[in-house]
């Protein structure tokens, strides 16, 4: 209250349990420069990670950050730990979370904006992913394990194991055509792990950032829990 005694919050702290999955943290910076002498220039805290992405994809979180999916591709920014130059703010909101933390890391703009978004998978997908034909012909990936009733009516799966894990039972590159969509076991590219209708209020955020501050001025910073 105005006038009144500052307290600090309390800190955030997440209990663990045995079984639960991980979960993904973190906030975008950006750094001002104009003006600034390169002795000067501060990193500062934008933006909670939690309002752009709520997912929990563990494809996507090892093409980014070499967590939970550490085969499938060459991570782009893996296990950097926190910038030393972190923001004070994000620093300090890092120390509020437990100790089982882990796969700190960070990648700035720069770097996303240079990625090889076409880069192919190094093994097939365990998930069947599911395309659909667009209105100029060519086929375009929907999703990864959804339209499960559908593939099912269409494979016949004989257990639950064939029907979530398709990748790991038929051969890479079946198919099952079904009309204007059709379901395949393949390999997927970067883009596809990490997807433009789960990401890409991060992406926008951070490019909009970079306008103002640069590319290499943007940066994600990240940490895990499980």
């Amino acid at each position: 209250m105005p006038g009144g005694e500052k307290t600090s919050p309390a800190p955030r702290r997440r209990r663990t349990m045995p079984g639960m999955g991980t979960d993904i943290h973190g906030f975008i910076e950006c750094r001002w420069d104009r003006w600034l002498d390169e002795d000067d220039r501060e990193w500062f805290r934008a933006i909670d990670l939690s309002h752009l992405y709520n997912g929990r994809s563990y494809a996507a979180f090892g093409c980014l950050f070499g967590v939970r999916d550490t085969t499938s591709f060459r991570p782009l920014a893996g296990h950097r730990g926190l910038p030393p130059d972190v923001s004070k703010e994000g620093l300090a909101d890092f120390e509020t979370w437990s100790d089982e933390l882990h796969g700190g890391s960070w990648i700035s703009w720069a770097e996303l904006a240079a990625a090889d978004w076409d880069d192919v998978a190094n093994e097939v997908d365990g998930c069947v992913h599911e395309f659909r034909r667009s209105s100029d012909g060519s086929w375009r990936m929907h999703g990864r394990n959804t339209g499960l009733t559908r593939f099912a009516e269409l494979s016949g799966p004989a257990d639950a194991r064939q029907l979530y894990s398709a990748g790991s039972v038929y051969p890479e590159n079946t198919e099952w055509p079904d009309g204007d969509t059709r379901f395949r076991v393949g390999r997927l590219r970067r883009r596809d792990a990490v997807p433009d209708s789960e990401w890409g209020a991060v992406w926008s955020t951070m490019r909009t950032l970079a306008d103002l501050h640069g590319d290499e001025g943007v940066r994600l910073v990240v940490w895990f829990d499980n």
